[in-house]
């Protein structure tokens, strides 16, 4: 990456784009935002839909890459500033479970969650993409027992996104609060960029709550 190859993250409070925030502050690089009020609809414009015609969040633009979607943009920002030492070399042997568990969270967790949430009909373990919820589940635990990070003593940016994750599902109930997802998430919303990120969230939040409130009204 080169100086003039500006970052900006298109992003919105309280969402998957948190993560990703909390992402670069850790990799402390400077960056930009393009906020977008979800509550008002600004996903779904067009100028919006031609970064990501899924109008959803995060993603982020790097000079003239574009990258959306989760789990690749934790890739891609971790590898760009090697310097930070959020990532595993390609050639480390921690870098197969690093992948692993990035390709785990948007293949499997987040899909198993959705379908219990929805309570869908649970498929046979070889009709969906993550087996069960339960192994699933069981199968995280298991990797964070010896903790503290998915990596054993070793933090990556792995453990912000999953550490965002389990806060986020753990408080609405859609994952249950075994001791060692408390203590994992506990542990990533203590670092500096959590809790910066996260009260910054709740002042736009708000904002854009009346925001989008006026908007209601004055239709």
């Amino acid at each position: 990456m080169t100086k003039d190859q500006q970052i900006t993250l298109f992003y919105s409070p309280q969402t998957r784009a948190t993560g990703a925030r909390i992402l670069l502050e850790e990799l402390s690089v400077p960056y930009t935002m393009h906020v977008l009020n979800m509550l008002a609809g600004e996903q779904r414009q067009p100028n919006y839909l031609a970064i990501n015609p899924l109008g959803k969040v995060p993603a982020v633009r790097v000079g003239d890459t574009l990258v959306t979607e989760q789990g690749a943009i934790y890739l891609y920002l971790a590898d760009l500033f090697p310097e930070a030492g959020l990532a595993p070399a390609p050639t480390d042997p921690d870098r197969g479970a690093y992948v692993r568990w990035l390709f785990i969270y948007g293949s499997c967790f987040e899909p198993a969650v959705i379908d219990r949430y929805l309570k869908r009909e649970p498929a046979s373990p070889n009709e969906t993409p993550y087996a069960s919820y339960d192994a699933l589940i069981d199968t995280l635990e298991g990797a964070l027992q010896a903790g503290p990070y998915l990596l054993g003593e070793r933090f990556t940016a792995l453990d912000l996104l999953w550490g965002v994750a389990l806060n986020w599902t753990m408080m609405f109930g859609l994952v249950e609060e075994r001791p060692v997802f408390r203590a994992y998430s506990d542990r990533i919303a203590a670092r500096s960029s959590f809790r910066k990120v996260h009260a910054e969230d709740a002042e736009v939040a708000a904002r854009h709550k009346a925001s989008a409130e006026m908007l209601k009204a004055a239709s």
